[in-house]
């Protein structure tokens, strides 16, 4: 086995990563450029092929190789496997982002005094390029990266429905995952990301002259108010649990009673026993009205990551930057979700938030500061090298 390495051996790799990285900076900055202005919203599928197409471009010039393009249901995932061994790491990104073409003006791109502004450009798509430069370093430094997976999803924005099956494929049996999801505040890793579950409460009722005979109607948006207050009573504040009736609607006619009506429903978790607790208890959901029937939609989506399966990632993490000299490193428990959920949901160890450092994710201000990237991609490299190579050589067993 391989001797373990020191602290001073590890910072001297470090360095060298972060100084390459520098180096590539300003092309990573142009391919950033290229996806933020190619705008890659997740309900346009001829925007997404336009991206996946220029991803496969730009990922190929970093690895090498060409990824398998994976189109379901018209939206086109990209999984670079390197090598034709088992897997044992994988990447998880998505190119997929939340702004609707043009929502940035005619020119969606900005890059003024260190940092880069855009559409997607801190969710994710500096993420996919600091991921695509991470295994670029590794390869030029002559490591076996035979088994690492990176894929690149094109529906993670609206829960990944498409693409759930083969993350958790892809997954199956490595002994890490890695998401380039955004860092949060500072930079903080994220170990802890609660569920999410969505419902759609239906509810019929019989339309009737709001003015003549509305005794002979069933008001479904009476029954909508009273099943609002219900649904709000599910949440558990002390557990962290939120269950959010958030999009509403009832009715037809200002003087007709409303025959149906609909409650949208997001819940939030972040234990496995609430998400089925809140699920057992919308299908227990009874009407108000004599008459009135509820159809419940929808259920659990992704599964609570827990702090258990980010624990021990994170630990070697911030042991690999200390001795490396990086920013010592924070986490943090976050409401959002991510296809790190599925990874953690199936047992893989998970460690999300290690793509770019920045803010402002789906809102007007959002930004990323570009000095961060190469200590980032840096970070992510030796992590990945790390899970390779066994960590006998750093010390510890595998």
């Amino acid at each position: 086995m391989p001797t373990a390495g020191s602290a001073g051996e590890t910072g001297d790799q470090v360095t060298g990563l972060v100084a390459r990285a520098e180096q590539a900076m300003q092309q990573l900055i142009k391919d950033v450029e290229t996806l933020v202005r190619a705008e890659s919203p997740s309900d346009d599928l001829e925007a997404l092929r336009r991206s996946a197409d220029l991803v496969t471009t730009i990922g190929t010039g970093y690895l090498g190789c060409e990824p398998e393009r994976i189109e379901i249901d018209g939206r086109p995932h990209l999984a670079w496997r390197l090598g034709g061994g088992p897997r044992r790491v994988i990447i998880l990104a998505h190119h997929d982002t939340v702004w609707p073409i043009g929502s940035w003006g005619e020119d969606p791109w900005s890059f003024v005094d260190g940092v880069i502004r855009g559409p997607g450009c801190f969710d994710m798509i500096t993420g996919v390029l600091q991921a695509m430069l991470g295994l670029k370093l590794l390869i030029e430094d002559g490591v076996d990266v035979d088994g690492v997976t990176l894929l690149v999803t094109a529906d993670e924005e609206i829960g990944s429905p498409t693409s759930r099956s083969l993350i958790e494929s892809e997954a199956a049996g490595c002994s890490a995952a890695f998401v380039l999801e955004a860092s949060g505040p500072g930079g903080a890793l994220k170990t802890e990301r609660k569920g999410t579950s969505n419902y759609y409460v239906n509810v019929v009722g019989r339309a009737a002259h709001a003015g003549l005979e509305p005794e002979k109607g069933i008001n479904a948006g009476v029954e909508l108010a009273h099943q609002v207050l219900a649904i709000t009573d599910l949440g558990n504040v002390e557990l962290g649990t939120t269950v959010t009736p958030t999009v509403l609607a009832a009715g037809t006619t200002t003087n007709t009673v409303p025959a149906r009506a609909r409650i949208s429903v997001d819940v939030r978790v972040r234990t496995l026993a609430e998400q089925q607790r809140v699920d057992d208890d919308f299908r227990g959901l009874q009407p108000v009205l004599p008459g009135a029937v509820l159809d419940i939609e929808g259920g659990p989506n992704r599964p609570p990551l827990q702090a258990t399966a980010s624990a021990a990632l994170f630990a070697r993490a911030a042991e690999l930057a200390a001795e490396a000299g990086l920013e010592p490193l924070q986490s943090m428990a976050v409401g959002g979700a991510s296809d790190g959920n599925f990874t953690a949901g199936i047992g893989i160890p998970t460690l999300d938030g290690l793509g770019a450092v920045g803010g402002g994710a789906h809102a007007d201000d959002e930004h990323v500061i570009a000095e961060k990237i190469p200590g980032r991609t840096a970070l992510l490299a030796i992590l990945i090298k790390d899970r390779l190579i066994g960590r006998a050589e750093h010390g510890t067993p595998a």
